[in-house]
């Protein structure tokens, strides 16, 4: 790309490029009416037009062509986004995730383009919803931006519009974040049994309490722990089945358990409802929110989310757990796959027994470390 000075001193932008084997020139727009940053997104359109096999210049006749022609009327962004979620709907395991991606773009995207027509939405709109989020929410931001691109990609494929204005462009103009992004917040595991102290020593549901304590000791994912019922566990074997359509692998993952977690287990049973099938319900007998732990750690000022404490699992796992194959051992505890995916369909053991006196040690860390050892936390 490079911009065009003409000798009476007006300047565009040109991108040269190969179609075809022939270096062509395409205009961009003339400067500054278009921007270096817009002139950049349509510069990566033109590259993503020509690897699919089609002439850019085409695509812009086309589109006058269509402009020019009757059609019917033009969706707003609102429109596209709902036909965006009934399409999507039924590929979505979590009947949660419609309402999650409309109230997301209800509360960041409507507001500025829910009701201007997809063809008159631009990059500038899309920084006005981006930026007041970028840094304070990040990861909601992201989330925003990447659900912006989503709905986009649908106008393109319905012709509506040739370029994608919440793309990955976008990215190179907004601030940078120093922090790693695609991390849960966590905390370090020497810091985990201060954690178990402050929670014990809360004025939240002691249910809560229990479930926040399981979670920790299981190294499980929240959904996982919040939704877990009576039928999958085993005290017998002391072995919790978690079923597969729980599962982020789509697996049976099964979870032994050490000493504390079946003490868990029983004061559990001594709360709530023998005819309450969750473990962990909430006062209503519902299972709890994916909010209720992470607001109480928010509440206790613990600088995590319930997710980071697999990470907190796994850094002692590593430096502190003195488990020779520690590595294949917490991979497998946490539910992730080992190696390539031919030794994966052949390797199919998921080393349970070997995991026990992992996670009992785990468990005497916790407690030992907290000092809390013979303390009951079902309050």
């Amino acid at each position: 790309m490079y911009l065009y000075v003409a000798p009476k001193g007006s300047k565009s932008w040109v991108q040269r490029i190969v179609i075809d084997g022939r270096r062509r020139d395409i205009g961009l727009g003339s400067y500054p009416t278009i921007s270096l940053a817009r002139a950049r997104e349509k510069v990566h359109a033109n590259r993503v037009a020509v690897a699919e096999g089609r002439d850019p210049s085409e695509d812009k006749r086309e589109a006058r062509k269509a402009a020019r022609s009757p059609s019917p009327s033009i969706p707003t962004f609102a429109d596209a986004a709902a036909r965006f979620i009934e399409i999507r709907r039924p590929g979505w395991s979590n009947p949660k995730h419609a309402a999650q991606w409309h109230s997301t773009l209800a509360t960041y995207a409507f507001p500025i383009i829910g009701n201007i027509p997809v063809t008159e939405i631009t990059s500038d709109h899309v920084l006005e919803i981006l930026t007041p989020i970028w840094t304070e929410k990040h990861e909601t931001a992201t989330r925003v931006r990447q659900r912006l691109e989503a709905v986009f990609n649908l106008i393109i494929f319905q012709r509506w519009r040739l370029d994608n204005p919440a793309g990955k462009a976008v990215l190179h103009i907004l601030p940078s974040i120093s922090r790693l992004d695609n991390h849960h917040t966590a905390i370090p595991y020497s810091e985990v049994p201060d954690a178990l102290i402050k929670v014990r020593a809360s004025t939240a549901n002691p249910v809560t309490r229990l479930c926040f304590e399981f979670l920790v000791l299981t190294a499980a994912r929240s959904g996982e722990v919040r939704l877990a019922t009576w039928p999958e566990i085993n005290v017998g074997s002391a072995t919790w089945a978690v079923p597969a359509e729980r599962m982020k692998a789509r697996r049976q993952h099964r979870v032994p358990f050490s000493g504390r977690c079946l003490e868990i287990l029983s004061q559990a049973k001594e709360l709530i409802s023998p005819d309450s099938g969750l473990i962990f319900p909430s006062r209503s007998g519902k299972p709890l929110s994916d909010m209720t732990l992470s607001t109480l750690l928010r509440r206790l000022e613990i600088p995590a989310v319930p997710h980071g404490f697999r990470s907190s699992f796994k850094g002692w796992c590593k430096e502190a757990s003195q488990f020779v194959d520690w590595r294949s051992l917490s991979e497998t505890a946490l539910a992730h796959s080992l190696g390539e995916s031919t030794e994966q369909a052949y390797d199919r053991t998921d080393l349970l027994e070997p995991r026990r006196p992992l996670m009992e040690a785990w468990a005497e860390f916790y407690l030992t470390e907290s000092g809390l050892s013979k303390v009951s936390s079902g309050g």
